[in-house]
């Protein structure tokens, strides 16, 4: 990993991210209780989620406001033409990617990196000190059309693919495609090779196994990936922000759990080829420091952290093949999406994100996830899946 000179625990405690004022408290919550009536309620409207063309402004805003310190980019252009921004704050050797809505109707970690990207681009010291110690590029919404059409999957049809890629014609739809929407679960449509062209004897494929790179989204991502690791030589960090069905318990409590953390997505990485920068360990460590950043909140809630089930394989998704490539990955899923509470707990369920990635971003500036033993990953407790009451 790349490493540059250590924060001062002091700095970090005593100075906000932004301006010169003291870290300002989480909004008061309280423990979710198992009987809440959990996933029976409507969606409700979506007003509170910046849509497209609010999040261009906020952008825009957070750019300004920031005097450059956080570079606002197009990286390239949904199915539909709309814009997927790259957000870039920060210069430290340590290289994090993270990235938010991959699918369209899983909104809070949007909202959480444009507070947290508000808060890095400030001008405290311990902002500044951040900033020299690691460097941030975020993909604040890559799913544009599925979130402005608040669907899981993006807006595109087979057809589409055909005509952006003439090998596949006459082969069956990849298996991750809906007709109904018509569009593709972004996040089964990623390769740990970069350079990999879609053949058609890899079609339809299955959730064992790898993408291939059809969708603009996922081709954005991979081109984000690979222009940081010939900047880097690895990117050290991958985050993805997603939601989850709202209903899950924490074992061994009686808390309802906001959210599950991983940092596993591939069974037998030999399986995929010689992938020497793998390392599991490093995942481990950081999800820990997720954890250890969302207990230090007293009786909020925020600490009824789950761990994501261990059992699965997903080479297909952005975690597998980045973590392939040698990435520390971590995933956020998010308790509900707009579909199964709208805009319940928003707020609640935005700023618990905002303090995990915050925690790991300081902990790997810093340094302190170095000493990070990879082992209390174990201890992260399993989630229950509660049904509908």
């Amino acid at each position: 990993m790349h490493r540059k000179t250590r924060l001062t625990v002091a700095a970090l405690a005593g100075a906000a991210l932004v301006g010169g004022s003291a870290i300002a408290l989480a909004p008061a919550a309280t423990a979710i209780p198992v009987n809440s009536h959990c996933g029976t309620e409507s969606a409700g409207p979506r007003a509170g989620f910046v849509s497209h063309d609010q999040l261009t402004k906020e952008l825009q805003k957070i750019e300004s406001t920031s005097k450059g310190r956080v570079d606002v980019e197009v990286a390239g252009y949904s199915n539909e033409g709309r814009e997927i921004y790259q957000a870039r704050v920060g210069t430290g050797d340590t290289v994090m990617m993270v990235q938010s809505q991959i699918h369209g109707n899983e909104n809070h970690g949007t909202e959480a990196l444009l507070s947290l990207l508000k808060e890095l681009g400030g001008s405290s010291a311990a902002a500044a000190e951040i900033r020299e110690n690691i460097t941030i590029v975020a993909i604040p919404r890559l799913n544009a059309d599925g979130g402005e059409h608040d669907t899981r999957q993006n807006a595109m049809s087979w057809d589409d693919v055909v005509a952006d890629f003439p090998q596949l014609a006459g082969v069956d739809p990849a298996w991750n495609y809906n007709s109904r929407v018509p569009g593709f679960d972004v996040n089964r449509d990623f390769n740990p090779d970069l350079d990999y062209v879609p053949q058609p004897e890899d079609f339809p494929g299955n959730s064992a196994d790898t993408g291939w790179f059809i969708t603009p989204e996922a081709q954005t991502a991979r081109d984000v990936y690979a222009n940081i690791e010939d900047e880097f030589g690895i990117v050290d960090y991958f985050v993805d922000l997603h939601n989850q069905w709202p209903c899950y318990q924490q074992a061994g409590t009686d808390n309802m759990s906001p959210l599950s953390i991983s940092g596993r997505f591939i069974a037998d990485p030999a399986a995929f080829g010689d992938w020497p920068n793998f390392d599991y360990d490093a995942s481990r460590q950081a999800n820990v420091a997720v954890y250890d950043a969302l207990q230090d909140n007293g009786a909020s809630g925020f600490g009824h952290v789950t761990l994501y089930p261990q059992s699965i394989n997903l080479p297909g998704t952005a975690l597998g093949s980045f973590a392939l490539r040698g990435s520390a990955t971590v995933l956020f899923e998010t308790s509900s999406n707009t579909q199964s509470d709208g805009q319940k707990r928003n707020g609640f369920l935005t700023k618990q994100v905002e303090i995990g990635l915050k925690g790991l971003i300081t902990a790997i500036a810093d340094g302190s996830i170095d000493a990070i033993d990879p082992e209390d990953y174990e201890q992260i407790p399993e989630r229950i899946t509660l049904p509908a009451d």
